[in-house]
């Protein structure tokens, strides 16, 4: 398993804020023309762009969902970057500076592709390659597709080099490039079988651990958490959250280092889930 001064070297993790503009749809438009050109001429296939703009935006969601981590232009990557970096200005940026943290702790509901953040945490599977499904609604889709593709050709180039897949527990980091974060840890939960066991609990625990010691090393200071290991990997939410919660408060308080950690929640059973876990540990618990 490799260590992040094994790989450092051979991607890009020195982080450039971006220059990012709103543009109009027919702007938006004519450059989902020019990349479904090069995503089609990839796949032999004719380009035929008769179709509405939000038609040309999924077709392109769904081609970089299959597309293999194979090299790609800086034409095309400029471009890219013109249209991810619209959509994120539109989406509009959540300041994590504007929470209330007890204890170093906020909890936040809403898309943690929207946080500025200095790391948001990837729920990834062990190829770290994200999802290949089109269109699949996992965290480990969204976050792969509104970044770019730059992120899987890094994990495909740190992949290459460990020459195994990603041990559950462990963590990687790239950079988050079309995100408001600055870096995106990737790390793999335990998939649960027919019931949670010791191991599963310690693997999950481990998830968070090893992506505070990551953050740690590079110095970050303030790191956002999905719900790892809940939905399809069959973790109970209750569970996840208790060993969650439990795993970082233990390990602000030992390691003594200064960080803003956001428990990210999508669904209002996991807020509710995590106020009440929150407020249990705390004795009283503010969050915005």
């Amino acid at each position: 398993m490799l260590a992040l001064k094994d790989y450092r070297s051979i991607i890009d993790l020195e982080y450039k804020p971006q220059s990012r503009e709103i543009l109009s749809e027919d702007e938006k438009s004519a450059i989902c023309d020019e990349i479904l050109t090069t995503l089609l001429e990839e796949r032999n296939e004719i380009a035929a762009f008769s179709y509405p703009y939000k038609i040309k935006r999924d077709l392109i969601w769904g081609y970089l969902n299959q597309r293999l981590p194979n090299p790609i232009s800086q034409h095309f990557l400029e471009l890219q970057n013109r249209l991810f970096g619209s959509e994120t200005e539109e989406n509009g940026i959540v300041d994590q500076a504007s929470f209330q943290y007890s204890d170093g702790i906020a909890l936040w509901q809403g898309d943690i592709t929207r946080l500025n953040t200095d790391a948001v945490v990837n729920a990834a599977n062990n190829s770290l390659l994200g999802c290949f499904i089109p269109h699949h609604k996992c965290i480990d889709n969204v976050i792969h597709s509104r970044a770019g593709v730059q992120v899987r050709l890094d994990c495909s180039k740190i992949m290459g080099l460990q020459g195994e897949t990603e041990p559950a527990g462990c963590a990687k980091i790239t950079l988050a490039y079309n995100l408001p974060s600055k870096y995106i840890i990737h790390t793999v939960g335990p998939m649960v079988g027919l019931r949670v066991t010791e191991n599963d609990e310690r693997v999950l625990r481990n998830c968070y651990l090893s992506s505070l010691n990551l953050a740690r090393e590079m110095q970050l200071k303030s790191i956002a958490f999905c719900c790892i290991s809940t939905g399809i990997f069959g973790f109970p939410n209750e569970d996840a959250a208790a060993i969650a919660v439990g795993a970082v408060k233990n390990w602000l308080m030992e390691s003594g280092y200064d960080i803003h950690v956001v428990f990210d929640v999508f669904l209002d059973k996991d807020r509710q889930i995590y106020e009440e876990v929150l407020k249990n540990i705390n004795g009283g618990f503010v969050k915005k």
